[in-house]
């Protein structure tokens, strides 16, 4: 599948609420590193990530990836992504999110997807008072502090 297409299918997948058809697209092995919610290895868990965990507190996904490159082993794409809240302290906002998709690619489909993406924005968007904000943006703090390539940036 060309990357045009793999993008494509990648966000229609989420935006239609198809988990199977989303998980299909990574490896069997694959993981799904989700800024919020952690981890998601193998495509059962990636399917449930999608049609249960993303859909449990929000609907009218949309999902857009802009500028790709790849060299066939690692593809990046900036994206732009949104949803409807459910959560009572939502009323209903639309959330939105910008951020840059990676993914590790392996015979033709996602061995892994990491995102870094700028929630700020949505996290006001969804109304979530201060302390909440700042219980996230810790839990993604130390989620980066763990991560392999920032042990040069932990030393003292």
């Amino acid at each position: 599948m060309d990357t045009a297409s793999l993008l494509r299918a990648f966000c229609d997948a989420v935006e239609q609420r198809k988990g199977a058809t989303f998980a299909d697209l990574f490896t069997e092995d694959g993981v799904y590193h989700d800024v919020f919610y952690g981890a998601f290895t193998g495509r059962a868990a990636i399917a449930d990530m999608i049609n249960e965990v993303f859909y449990r507190t929000a609907t009218d996904f949309r999902w857009d990836m802009h500028d790709p490159v790849s060299d066939g082993r690692t593809l990046y794409a900036r994206y732009t992504f949104s949803y409807r809240s459910t959560l009572p302290e939502a009323a209903g906002a639309r959330a939105m999110f910008e951020g840059v998709a990676i993914m590790r690619l392996r015979d033709g489909r996602i061995a892994e997807y990491h995102e870094v993406a700028n929630t700020a924005p949505a996290l006001l968007d969804m109304h979530f008072v201060p302390e909440r904000i700042a219980k996230i943006v810790a839990k993604q703090g130390a989620a980066l502090k763990a991560r392999p390539e920032m042990a040069r940036h932990l030393v003292t």
